[in-house]
């Protein structure tokens, strides 16, 4: 099962982390928080930042139907940036993931 960490909507012009998350270091909460709202700013659309089941970052750009601004091709490679320029970020979440959220879970 899929579990969110945050999401970010242009549409609605908000930012969501889950509180279970609420541990993490300000910093880290801080640069998600960042790095999701100038993704949706600059592609449009929403953003999902989730773990799959293994604990492997997912990241999930998607719009709505009637948006004819959405830039697809660009939140393909948007993604594709974020992830190189935020490797470490991400390969730190999901670590965090697997030490304190799936240990929990599994507790």
């Amino acid at each position: 099962m899929e579990q969110i960490l945050c999401v970010s909507n242009s549409y609605e012009k908000k930012y969501y982390l889950d509180p279970k998350f609420q541990g993490l270091p300000e910093a880290v909460r801080q640069e998600l928080q960042i790095l999701c709202v100038l993704f949706t700013e600059e592609v449009g659309g929403i953003l999902t930042v989730s773990f799959e089941e293994d604990g492997s970052i997912y990241l999930m750009p998607m719009a709505e139907e009637e948006d004819i601004l959405y830039d697809e091709i660009g939140s393909a490679l948007k993604i594709g940036q974020m992830r190189r320029d935020h490797r470490e970020l991400f390969e730190s979440l999901e670590l965090y993931y697997q030490l304190f959220i799936k240990k929990e879970e599994e507790a």
